[in-house]
């Protein structure tokens, strides 16, 4: 059964937080998220919602990076239930999937439950003061990419880097419960 997020505090402040990649090296959010538009997404190895839009994720940090978005993804799910979620598996498809950004590991869960996460994926978009901008889906239909007609989180990624604000019809995002400890 999917899960959908519950309605953010558009306007808090992203926590501060120290995690380690997949790679092993302890990455502090101040260093990460150092751009005009900055994304967080949780995310997974074994969610089909996240397998669907992983590409999708790529291609608009690689669009977009070089106008001042930064992109990070977190793994919050405890892999002792879902193994495939361990962190070797994780580094596996960041070396795979050529991973333009770094995939962090929040084991202690610590990071996903002060920004209140509920699935995979789950974005959020923080400006360049660190407010939260956007939290929603990233777009019209996860499943089919081909019939994808509105790119809610492509859209509010350009109004962060050019000084506007995104949309305050948000709507939510879908996908596997994050699995808690």
């Amino acid at each position: 059964m999917p899960v959908a997020t519950p309605a953010a505090a558009l306007g808090s402040i992203v926590p501060s937080f120290s995690l380690p990649d997949v790679f092993g090296v302890v990455r502090k959010q101040s260093a990460l998220m150092n751009g005009k538009a900055n994304l967080v997404v949780f995310f997974c190895n074994h969610c089909p919602y996240a397998q669907a839009v992983e590409d999708r994720l790529i291609g608009l940090h690689l669009e977009l990076t070089g106008q001042g978005l930064t992109t990070t993804l977190i793994c919050a799910n405890d892999w002792g239930d879902h193994p495939e979620d361990a962190p070797a598996l994780l580094k596996q498809r960041a070396i795979d999937k050529a991973y333009p950004f770094p995939s962090l590991v929040d084991e202690s869960q610590q990071v996903a439950r002060a920004l209140n996460a509920a699935c995979t994926p789950d974005p959020y978009l923080f400006d360049a003061a660190g407010r939260l901008v956007y939290r929603g889906r990233i777009d019209d239909n996860w499943k089919r990419p081909a019939q994808v007609t509105r790119r809610e989180l492509r859209d509010a990624v350009v109004a962060t880097l050019a000084g506007m604000p995104a949309a305050t019809t948000q709507h939510p995002s879908l996908g596997c419960a994050i699995k808690w400890r």
